[in-house]
């Protein structure tokens, strides 16, 4: 005799009287109508900023003959993909209902220290100067300890790294100079984690101390009025500007989908063999065959050659797309499928909970701010190769509020306990349609800031909106 699903019948009262709830299945029609149920419930998810980014593309595409073209979109996905991947790191802070207002100019110490080691051939003391290095050297030390004393083994192992790269002088090379600026970011966040996890002090207060303290930082690396140029190096150039081959492409168009759909069919088939609860078949398939058409048509747009000048080829995916979309799995991976990231979720839904339910609080709390400051170094080199150079300015003005917006705006709630990597993704493409196709409209600055304002507000306001309608829903 074999065991089927036995579907939950209430009893009397109207309470569930068995437990089989859990293997119960649903047609695709009750999922169409579970769907909408929690839709009106205030489950929104990315919905809102899906529907506001093919609203944008489609009002820029009528406003602007050059806005889909092939060169002006791999140029948008470049521009705005430093600022997409710092959103991606504030994900996790944002989940425990705290705030990185650092993240920003802490990824312009990286990437200043990045280019100093590249311009100054690996002398960091020449660079720095002698009293301002060992500071430098100190402040990495005292980073690993608190990083063991946290038990943030990570830390502690990229800031002693960081160490032996400044005081062994290494020569310039670009892969050290990524290691070195990863490093760094890892060690930042460390410091941030222990002044907000163990020293008790509110997130916002930390943060906004440390936002100015690294502007004073990347000040004194740089020197007013100075830049460091990194264009002349191919390597770090190419991270934001090159482009993979047409082959290179069509083999990670062909990862890309076989991975998803293996992940995807593989789990949705499990859970029907084991008679648990999962989406009708006909729409996992259908998702995996959208997924599939719509990567299989950015794939063939991207090797069609894009360059505007007739003597000049320029055709494959842009580097910066594999680059988010790694990270986009590996975030994803860790929250959806970690025990380290049901903690977080956990944690930011009800830390009093979690505490009982013998989670370390404090040890996740500081984590995320490490994963933050570690995951804005990989944006600061996306953006510092994007433009060439870093200067003063790297990783200021509205590079953390348009990381914070992309997250926001993609779904993630600014109270905590609901987010994914995705919403930065979907968020940061939503800012850079803005800022891409008001430039190309000729708007000046202040336009483009008081509509990206102005999205932000009604993302935030969707976000509260739901939540309350949610809240009312349980009750």
């Amino acid at each position: 005799m074999t065991n089927q699903p036995v579907a939950a019948k209430p009893d009397s009262g109207g309470a569930i009287s068995d437990f089989g709830i859990d293997t119960t299945t649903q047609s695709t029609s009750e999922a169409v109508r579970d769907f909408f149920v929690r839709l009106r419930s205030g489950d929104l998810g990315s919905m809102p900023a899906v529907l506001g980014l093919g609203a944008l593309v489609l009002y820029f595409w009528t406003q602007s003959e050059s806005f889909l073209t092939l060169d002006n979109t791999a140029n948008l996905i470049a521009q705005g993909s430093g600022k997409m991947i710092i959103a991606m790191g504030l994900v996790f802070v944002l989940l425990l209902g705290e705030i990185d207002l650092s993240a920003g100019t802490a990824s312009g110490v990286c990437a200043a220290v990045m280019a100093m080691h590249y311009v100054r051939a690996g002398n960091l003391v020449g660079g720095m100067g002698s009293t301002v290095f060992y500071v430098f050297v100190g402040g990495m030390l005292v980073a690993a300890v608190l990083a063991v004393i946290m038990r943030i083994w990570a830390g502690a192992v990229f800031a002693m790294v960081a160490v032996t790269i400044a005081m062994l002088g290494v020569g310039p090379n670009p892969w050290i100079e990524m290691l070195l600026a990863l490093c760094v970011g890892t060690a930042i966040g460390v410091i941030t984690g222990f002044l907000v996890s163990k020293i008790g002090m509110p997130s916002f207060v930390v943060t906004l101390a440390l936002f100015i303290t690294w502007q004073g930082v990347i000040l004194q690396f740089i020197g007013q009025g100075g830049v460091f140029g990194i264009g002349t190096q191919p390597v770090l150039f190419s991270v934001a500007n090159g482009n993979l081959s047409v082959l290179g492409s069509w083999i990670l168009f062909a990862v890309g989908v076989v991975g998803y759909a293996g992940v995807v069919l593989g789990e949705h088939f499990i859970r029907v063999s084991k008679g648990l609860v999962t989406a009708p078949t006909p729409i996992v398939v259908g998702k995996v065959a959208a997924v599939t058409v719509i990567a299989g048509l950015a794939t063939f747009a991207f090797t069609l050659n894009r360059s505007p000048n007739d003597f000049v080829v320029i055709e494959g995916v842009p580097y910066v797309v594999p680059i988010v979309l790694v990270l986009l799995v590996i975030g994803t991976y860790v929250l959806n499928r970690t025990r380290y990231g049901r903690h977080i979720y956990a944690v930011g839904g009800n830390a009093e909970a979690a505490r009982r339910a013998g989670i370390n609080v404090p040890k996740i709390r500081a984590s995320v701010f490490v994963v933050c400051s570690s995951v804005a170094a990989l944006g600061a080199i996306v953006y510092s190769s994007k433009v060439g150079s870093v200067d003063p300015q790297a990783g200021g003005l509205n590079t953390l509020l348009f990381a914070v917006g992309a997250a926001v705006i993609g779904g993630t709630s600014l109270f905590g306990g609901r987010g994914k990597v995705i919403h930065a993704v979907i968020g940061g493409l939503v800012l850079a349609v803005v800022e891409n196709g008001l430039g190309l409209l000729q708007q000046p600055a202040a336009v483009v800031n008081i509509v990206t304002g102005l999205v932000l507000l009604l993302a935030a306001s969707v976000d509260a909106l739901s939540r309350r309608r949610a809240a009312v829903a349980v009750r």
